[in-house]
């Protein structure tokens, strides 16, 4: 009788151990769910992590047009942050003209230039620097704080590769040539 009773009170035990450990491994389950679902919304919102969909804006371009970045859904883009007085992207400015001329096309690539423009002073000094490279890419005017803040552009040149979902892939700080262009637009989709 007492060796049934023990083997009743050990089969409970292993059935709660069992039910315990079922229960724990179901609540994971649960969690790591979860946290997929969490990070697949968190990749659904505009945000500066690889993978997130790129800040919306639209501004003026040199031109005088209207432009906004989610219209280039479709297109690869560099986004490239640079200003006038601005030594690396003077350095870096014919490489992108370079590369924007030859595989442009090619590679289903956009490169917008945004121009730090309330720190450059004026329009006109800007569009003397874009006619003295003969820039041909949309140069986007960035008057007042805003699209430099929501991207935290602290040092430039910087410049966000943003594949043809319109979602951040890189951010590369400080000047590109023409071969680093090449390599970054080859990995996007």
């Amino acid at each position: 009788m007492k060796k049934a009773i023990g083997l009743v009170v050990v089969m409970m035990l292993v059935a709660i151990m069992v039910g315990t450990y079922i229960k724990n491994q179901i609540e994971s389950g649960k969690a790591i769910s979860e946290r997929a679902v969490s990070y697949e919304m968190d990749l659904n919102k505009e945000g500066l992590e690889k993978g997130q969909l790129a800040p919306d804006f639209t501004l003026q371009t040199l031109s005088g047009e209207s432009l906004t970045l989610s219209e280039f859904k479709g297109k690869k883009v560099v986004l490239n942050f640079w200003a006038t007085w601005c030594p690396p992207c003077k350095e870096e400015m014919p490489h992108l003209q370079e590369f924007y001329e030859e595989y442009g096309e090619e590679d289903n690539v956009e490169i917008i230039g945004l121009n730090f423009t309330y720190r450059d002073g004026s329009i006109e000094k800007v569009q003397q620097f874009v006619d003295s490279y003969d820039l041909t890419f949309p140069i986007a005017l960035i008057e007042e704080a805003g699209v430099d803040q929501r991207y935290q552009v602290l040092t430039i040149p910087s410049t966000f590769m943003i594949d043809s979902n319109g979602r951040i892939q890189h951010h590369i700080v400080g000047p590109l040539d023409q071969k680093a262009l090449r390599e970054y637009v080859a990995s996007l989709e």
